[in-house]
């Protein structure tokens, strides 16, 4: 798979041109970059295309702890979109990165999440 194509099934699942899911994509990429430790994000750079790479790139070791509500807020800034169009990206950018990254390695990026991204991973919008 490849970077655009990523893009393309986000902005499939949110009904948005790819511009503006790449843009999405990279937000939460970022953010989830933060969000988990430096192990994790560099187990997910090995599995997903090379041009998403970089926005999982971390300098600390430690995840940064916050609440999924934090999450989506720093992905709506930084993407500059309402809260309500960064908690849907976010789900469907987990959704995609489950199928490209496999089920185990997805179910550890997960365990250092809250619930809230469990069950937005399998939801429906």
């Amino acid at each position: 798979m490849t970077d655009l194509m990523f893009a393309e099934r986000v902005g499939a699942l949110l009904d948005l041109p790819v511009d503006e899911a790449e843009l999405l994509v990279e937000a939460t990429l970022r953010t989830l970059a933060q969000r988990i430790s430096g192990g994790e994000a560099e187990d997910l750079m090995a599995r997903v295309p090379p041009a998403l790479q970089p926005f999982l790139v971390t300098d600390e070791e430690e995840a940064e702890a916050f609440p999924y509500e934090e999450f989506v807020e720093r992905v709506a800034d930084e993407a500059d979109v309402d809260y309500t169009t960064a908690a849907q990206a976010v789900a469907a950018v987990l959704r995609v990165l489950r199928d490209v990254v496999g089920e185990e390695e997805f179910r550890d990026t997960l365990s250092q999440l809250p619930k809230e991204f469990h069950d937005l991973a399998t939801s429906r919008f």
